[in-house]
């Protein structure tokens, strides 16, 4: 292609002398910045564009971009280009709208973006006689295959889960969520290794205070780095010491398309096969994706096992320390005498029973996940077994023991969500020692202050336990929900701009 564009006036040749000077002091800082040439991830290469014969370098750092496109759509088209042209302003939009065949070029002035463009893998074109650069996208980060989740197992349902690259999680949401107003915001963090953090909600949909809120929260990070969502979650939650948490992580993309739905925000980062949901509720965690592809009395039910498990993973061993301890009229006479005979060799009270074979189990549990995988179940399994024998051959622990931390271990394994289920775990430390020091009357008070704590909590501006308390208008879809088509309202609680799914039907 040709094009003729008219020589510079007489006074822009000064400029043009700047400018040469800020090519250079660009080039330069580029250089000087990633310790060129002894740091070989940079790469430099200098081309003379074909045509107007005009030097420019480019930089782009190895392992990070598609060399094939950098060849092919940046470096031979601009050496194959044929133009009668000396450099004006217009240069750089012409090459990116003309010449660059790439889905997305653009101009960039500022030093700090050079810097995030490049770690971010795009590739910088700087032009002699251009005070600027043009940044090209050529990322291309290795990343693994879609596989299924990990640690949200599904029964019914889609099988994808989310991988460490942002762009195909991106890509996983908006393929199960095809709505036009969803929006994604770019937002950085870390002052030496900078992270992008993707910044996903409807804004049809989503209340402006909370998202200026979770912005402020983000762009208000000043640290050194921030390597991924685990460690983004700790900066941004409102309780860092609370045992309570305040946002959810999912590595499910169905049920981040259900929050978005719902007007919640989603966040997602590079090097991160999960996404962040908030604000969050006692009943987001407590629920699964399962809960709603099943049909109506099926997802029920298995919601009341969740239910009843998670008061058995909680109280159970302290409701048999309490009752062995202070109120053993509770237990049938035939019972009692079995206990008490089993019992009647133990050298340890029953609490220091209770502590020994809990703290047995966590450490099985944590051993099974640091095995190997092929080993670490059977490890568990074995090693359950065979310390529990033992122990009960042994004397040091009563039989019923070793049956009451087993029925425990196993409802604490029913809590879908791993934050809640570690909240549990603890806690129910902290419950033994009420019941081994005051029986029911300290479990009572230890439920009084727990329940007034966690009713105290928030996510981002949202009662923990809403919209059972304080009682907003929803569907209803806390401890059962209803059939799926009654669930019409959206949760008032995180304040949607629109609280009614389907608008134009319901106003029919």
């Amino acid at each position: 292609m040709k094009r003729r564009i008219k020589r510079r006036p007489q006074q822009e040749k000064d400029r043009s002398l700047q400018e040469d000077n800020y090519f250079e002091k660009n080039v330069t800082f580029i250089k000087e910045t990633f310790s060129y040439p002894e740091n070989t991830d940079l790469t430099c290469r200098n081309i003379r564009l074909s045509g107007i014969y005009v030097d420019a370098t480019l930089f782009l750092v190895n392992g990070m971009v598609d060399y094939d496109a950098v060849q092919l759509h940046i470096i031979k088209p601009l050496q194959e280009m044929q133009l009668v042209y000396e450099p004006t302003e217009e240069l750089e939009p012409f090459l990116i709208e003309n010449v660059l065949s790439v889905k997305e070029a653009k101009v960039i002035k500022d030093q700090k973006e050079f810097l995030t463009a490049l770690i971010s893998g795009q590739t910088l074109l700087f032009i002699k006689g251009m005070n600027s650069a043009i940044s090209i996208a050529t990322t291309s980060f290795e990343h693994r295959g879609i596989e299924h989740p990990q640690t949200e197992n599904v029964i019914k349902g889609p099988l994808e889960s989310f991988t460490e690259s942002v762009s195909v999680n991106r890509s996983l949401i908006r393929k199960q969520l095809k709505n036009v107003e969803l929006v994604t915001e770019e937002l950085t963090v870390g002052n030496h290794a900078i992270q992008s953090v993707s910044l996903m909600y409807i804004g049809t949909l989503v209340n402006d205070e909370l998202l200026k809120n979770v912005r402020d929260r983000i762009e208000n990070i000043d640290v050194d780095a921030v390597q991924g969502l685990a460690i983004l979650e700790q900066h941004i939650e409102e309780r860092p010491y609370s045992l309570i948490p305040s946002i959810l992580y999912s590595e499910r993309p169905d049920r981040a398309c259900a929050f978005l739905n719902e007007g919640h925000i989603v966040l997602l980062m590079d090097n991160s096969p999960a996404c962040l949901v908030l604000p969050i509720t006692f009943w987001g965690l407590f629920h699964t994706a399962e809960d709603y592809y099943h049909r109506w009395a099926f997802g029920n039910f298995i919601r009341l096992i969740r239910l009843v498990s998670l008061f058995i993973a909680l109280l159970v061993p302290s409701l048999y320390i309490a009752i062995s301890n202070y109120h053993i009229e509770m237990f049938p006479t035939d019972l009692l005498l079995a206990i008490a005979a089993t019992r009647e060799r133990m050298p340890f009270p029953a609490i220091v029973e209770v502590i020994m074979m809990e703290i047995s189990f966590e450490l099985l549990r944590e051993a099974g996940i640091r095995i190997p995988t092929p080993i670490g179940p059977t490890i568990g399994i074995v090693g359950a077994l065979i310390l529990g024998q033992a122990a009960v051959e042994a004397g040091i622990i009563s039989p019923i023991l070793v049956i009451v931390v087993a029925i425990t271990g196993l409802a604490s394994f029913a809590i879908p969500d791993i934050s809640m289920n570690f909240t549990i775990r603890i806690t129910r430390f902290i419950v033994l020692f009420f019941a081994a020091t005051m029986g029911f009357f300290g479990i009572g008070i230890f439920l009084v202050f727990a329940i007034a704590y966690a009713n105290n909590a928030k996510s981002f501006g949202v009662p923990f336990f809403s919209p059972l308390a304080p009682h907003t208008r929803s569907s209803k879809d806390m401890i059962v929900r209803p059939p799926v088509w009654k669930q019409w309202l959206r949760p008032f609680y995180v304040f949607p701009k629109e609280k009614v799914r389907g608008t134009e039907q319901r106003g029919k």
